[in-house]
């Protein structure tokens, strides 16, 4: 088949899917992909907010908060891993509908059930949830809209990121007025308007029960993607992103207030580690639309996760929130990166299903040591600066790693034309 993917153009897709989305169908996608976005890392986001909250009324350790923030890593690798299939199977609309009443339902349980165990499992069951949610995404927007990958990619990370920010903003204030159960539970909205609107989109679009493929049946795909150079090194690019963006979504305010910010201001951080992605995401997308190298756009949003990381650890804080914007700049760029290569970097959506889950996995795995090493590491020394350089050291890492995953080449090593 024809080798029909640009980078100087990111919308030519290949040939056999290169079909004019209907505008009444481009809209319900666009809305439904951005109501499950809403709902994919809020939740996640907002126990870093508050964990000291989380810690005195649950009595818990510094250490169980570390797991609390590992764990969806553990989930998010798991529904990775087995979604594909699934996926496949039964549907991604019905798949995705399935997993956000799970995620809806955890965001309940963990606050109606205020006990360690109660929020334990109701943080495992929107986790899976989101790793199913996290595969699926690439391959419905390759399906569904072809012609345009970069846009629906961009506003779907677009809105997770807006979203997140907001809630890591307001979620402390929320607290002090009306309690964690209720500033945490009262986000189930956002699931169930998702829900209603996946539903229209199944009704409207029928079930995907299986993925049309267009490659030659004697190839093995699962195989020929787990031996991929290219996808192990973006599953390193995304892991080591991922390492970071959950270490400091997890303790980013409690670093900060260990440097001498008041806690609100350390939880305005974390508001402003999240809320520069929209910047990131924007400049991201209209670059690379543009004709811009991929590559130069992966290595500098790289940079800008060692710039953080160089500035949290040994830089002033009265420029806390220089540092903590570069690091929501890069986490936000290579994550939208990721997602948009899954879908630019295969042929057809079945292969991107397979691609999202295979590197999700391996970059989750990865990212599970973050705010568990963290925590460890901060609870023997007695400070946060041998975490911190340990983060340092991977995000130089990462930059190699983003000039390798993002080159211009097909999942099977062929030149992207």
């Amino acid at each position: 088949m024809s080798l029909s993917s640009s980078t100087s153009s990111p919308k030519a897709t290949t040939p056999s899917l290169r079909t004019q989305t209907p505008r009444s169908t481009f809209w319900l996608v666009l809305i439904a992909i951005m109501l499950l976005s809403a709902n994919m890392r809020s939740p996640i986001v907002a126990l870093g907010s508050i964990a000291p909250v989380i810690q005195d009324s649950l009595n818990i350790s510094e250490v169980q908060i570390g797991w609390l923030g590992a764990i969806p890593m553990l989930m998010f690798a798991l529904g990775a891993l087995i979604s594909p299939s699934i996926g496949k199977r039964f549907g991604l609309e019905n798949t995705l509908i399935t997993m956000i009443a799970l995620l809806t339902s955890g965001i309940i349980l963990r606050s109606v059930w205020d006990t360690w165990t109660g929020f334990l499992i109701g943080t495992m069951m929107l986790s899976l949830a989101i790793g199913f949610a996290n595969t699926l995404a690439a391959p419905i927007i390759k399906q569904r809209t072809p012609n345009n990958i970069p846009l629906i990619t961009g506003l779907f990370s677009l809105t997770m990121t807006v979203v997140a920010g907001m809630v890591a903003g307001v979620i402390y204030p929320l607290t002090t007025t009306f309690g964690w159960q209720l500033a945490l539970g009262g986000w189930a909205i956002l699931g169930i308007f998702a829900i209603i609107f996946w539903i229209l989109l199944r009704v409207k679009l029928g079930s995907s029960h299986r993925l049309p493929n267009t490659l030659d049946t004697s190839v093995d795909e699962d195989a020929s993607i787990w031996r991929s150079a290219l996808a192990w090194q973006l599953a390193v690019f995304m892991g080591l992103q991922s390492l970071m963006f959950y270490t400091v979504a997890s303790f980013l305010p409690s670093i900060w207030a260990d440097k001498g910010l008041d806690q609100v201001a350390a939880g305005q951080m974390a508001s402003v580690f999240q809320l520069m992605g929209p910047a990131a995401i924007i400049s991201m997308t209209w670059l690379i639309r543009r004709g811009v190298s991929i590559q130069k756009v992966a290595v500098v949003a790289a940079s800008f996760n060692v710039i953080g990381a160089v500035g949290i650890a040994y830089l002033p804080n009265s420029l806390a929130w220089l540092w903590s914007g570069s690091m929501g700049l890069g986490c936000a760029g290579i994550f939208t990166m990721s997602i948009m290569l899954f879908s630019l970097r295969t042929y057809t959506p079945h292969q991107a299903s397979k691609l999202s889950g295979m590197v999700q996995t391996i970059a989750y795995l990865i990212a599970f040591l973050g705010p568990v090493m963290t925590g460890w590491l901060h609870e023997r020394a007695g400070n946060w600066d041998t975490p911190l350089l340990l983060i340092l050291v991977l995000m130089v890492i990462n930059v190699g790693v983003a000039w390798l995953a993002s080159r211009p080449i097909m999942i099977d090593g062929k030149p992207a034309q």
